[in-house]
């Protein structure tokens, strides 16, 4: 067909359009679009050379084969009133009428003019109660040049015309409306009136309004084979759907078969002449690009967004951590104020015990070894143990608590996120790879988290960092620990101190030097005390403060662990469609170009 095209001005643009639909194909490529796709694109691209493709289409009992029998001005095709085309079929021209079949296919010859240029193509019904004869209908339409899209009189614009056009209007096709079985209406006016719903009812569906025939494909059938060939149409014929003056009082005519039918002979034949089909062609394969382009442009755009938005909450969860630090160390810096008030307490205690122990007035006591001793352990040592026991014991717990709490947060945050469907991806369209490979690792964070929760042995976790920091404590102050608590601790460092007081009584110089003696005991022992107390309150600290730590960081360091293979995915990947959506943009407003080109071409 174009090789006789080629010398016509918009033949220039045929190049142009193949350098761009190869671009086209690129991209799509690059957005891994569906086997199908790329097919429907290749057969868009190869069908600019061939014959331009006219498509019948509409609900079956309609007239569509009847139309092209009527056009033929032969029963070519077989009508009938239950659905007669069950399989596409294409008219060709031949030398003599003949058909073959071929699966889900029908070609018929004819020895027509207009199938020198033009192949028609009868589809079957766009209510078709078998879903392959829908699927055929549908997988046709993207290749048609040219839609007539036959509606009856009687009933036009059905549920299922109306769903058809609207897929038509996704394709970008030129439509041709005709209106068949106008004979049963009544009157003009009845025409009118349903040529006025249909204008309506199109500009809803399509945005604009195409051009409308009224006619009677089986009065101008019957006419072709009387003999009486319908009289075509001059300039001054009035146009397809526009009432003529009535010419009797109160009442237009009715249709006019012949003439009305002569009007879309001269459309189909005469109008559109070579510039016209090439014009068509090439706009054709514009349509399917620019609908594969923006379906997927969509798609890259809505998967950048959703990446986007991953890496959003992998900026937040990283912000969250470090805050969880901060928080967590002001909180631990409180609670063992908690230890070191007591330590602090009992320093106090001590130094006021061994000020009203330690005097001459007392002297006599000091003797009695037992005594200062209890004394020592009733008025200084008190409950400390029990109290540094608990208050070590629940500072330990909470911050066991905390990473349980962590990772709970961490999990209830990665399966909400996982919830989100890139693209609104419906759920019965299959996953692309990305989306597969996100929901995986959105999927293994989650479990991961789950399974540190499940698996949380608060009591177990607390012991043995407890048993840790002990350790800690005991290497420090050089004392076996064995299984003690914090509390046996503190009696082991801070109890010699009653051994100093009583070893007083030792002393065989007490009675003579009692008053240079006993001040100078008292400040040693007093001294040792603090020292004690000191070193077990500076152990303690360091202990739970490494403890804590260690345990801040292990935790951090997992969720980081858990999160960095998704958070280098997600970064990969959102370049990439984001770059994508920008390419597909690119293609798009080319597309869009070409096309104005050739519609400008035409104007």
């Amino acid at each position: 067909m174009l090789a006789d095209l080629n010398q016509l001005p918009e033949a220039g643009l045929l190049a142009e359009e193949r350098a761009l639909l190869g671009l086209v194909r690129e991209a799509l490529v690059t957005a891994e679009a569906s086997s199908e796709d790329l097919a429907l694109l290749r057969q868009a691209i190869a069908d600019l050379d061939t014959l331009f493709l006219l498509v019948v289409v509409g609900e079956f009992n309609a007239g569509k084969s009847a139309f092209i029998n009527a056009l033929l001005g032969q029963r070519v095709l077989p009508e009938g009133v239950t659905p007669t085309t069950a399989a596409i079929t294409w008219l060709r021209y031949g030398e003599g009428p003949a058909e073959h079949r071929l699966d889900d296919l029908v070609e018929y010859t004819y020895p027509d003019p207009l199938l020198r240029t033009v192949a028609i193509v009868d589809t079957p019904g766009t209510n078709a109660v078998l879903r392959e004869h829908e699927a055929l209908t549908e997988r046709i339409v993207p290749r048609a040049d040219l839609i007539l899209f036959v509606t009856s009189a009687d009933r036009p614009f059905t549920e299922s015309e109306r769903a058809f056009m609207a897929r038509i209007r996704a394709w970008g096709k030129r439509l041709v409306l005709i209106l068949n079985k106008a004979d049963l209406l009544h009157s003009r006016t009845e025409l009118d009136a349903q040529l006025a719903f249909v204008r309506e009812q199109a500009h809803r569906l399509l945005g604009f309004v195409p051009e409308i025939f009224p006619i009677s494909a089986r009065q101008a059938l019957t006419a072709k084979l009387a003999g009486s060939a319908p009289v075509p149409a001059t300039r001054e014929t009035p146009l397809p759907g526009v009432a003529p003056a009535a010419t009797v009082q109160g009442e237009a005519p009715p249709l006019d078969a012949t003439a009305s039918f002569a009007a879309l002979e001269r459309y189909l034949r005469e109008t559109l002449d070579d510039r016209e089909r090439l014009r068509l062609k090439l706009l054709s394969p514009l349509g399917v690009a620019e609908r594969l382009v923006g379906q997927y442009a969509a798609g890259a755009t809505g998967r950048a967004a959703t990446l986007r938005g991953d890496l959003q909450l992998s900026e937040q969860l990283a912000a969250q951590l470090e805050l969880y630090r901060a928080d967590l160390e002001r909180d631990f810096t409180y609670r063992l104020h908690a230890v070191d008030n007591l330590l602090h307490e009992l320093d106090q205690r001590g130094r006021a015990f061994f000020e009203n122990t330690l005097r001459l007035g007392r002297i006599f006591d000091l003797f009695n070894r037992d005594r200062i001793r209890a004394e020592f352990e009733a008025q200084v040592i008190a409950d400390t143990p029990e109290r540094i026991d608990r208050a070590a014991q629940d500072l330990i717990e909470w911050l066991v608590d905390q990473d349980e709490r962590l990772w709970e947060s961490i999990r209830q945050q990665i399966e909400q996120r996982q919830a989100i469907h890139p693209l609104g991806t419906p759920a019965e369209r299959p996953l692309s790879g990305v989306e597969r490979d996100r929901r995986a690792l959105l999927g293994g964070i989650a479990a991961t988290a789950r399974e540190v929760v499940l698996r949380h042995d608060h009591p177990r976790e607390a012991e043995e960092l407890a048993v840790a920091v002990r350790t800690a404590v005991t290497q420090a102050t050089l004392l076996e620990a064995g299984a003690i608590g914090f509390g046996a601790l503190t009696l082991a460092l801070v109890g010699s101190a009653a051994a100093d007081v009583t070893g007083l009584l030792a002393s065989s110089v007490i009675a003579g030097l009692g008053l240079y003696v006993l001040p100078l005991q008292k400040r040693r022992v007093t001294q040792r005390f603090h020292e004690r107390t000191e070193q077990l309150r500076t152990a303690l600290d360091r202990a739970l403060r490494d403890a804590f730590a260690r345990e801040v960081d292990r935790a951090l360091d997992r969720i980081r662990g858990a999160l960095a293979p998704y958070d280098r995915f997600a970064r990969v990947e959102y370049e990439r469609a984001a770059r994508l959506a920008e390419t597909l943009e690119t293609r798009r407003a080319e597309l869009a170009a070409l096309r104005a080109r050739i519609e400008h071409r035409a104007a």
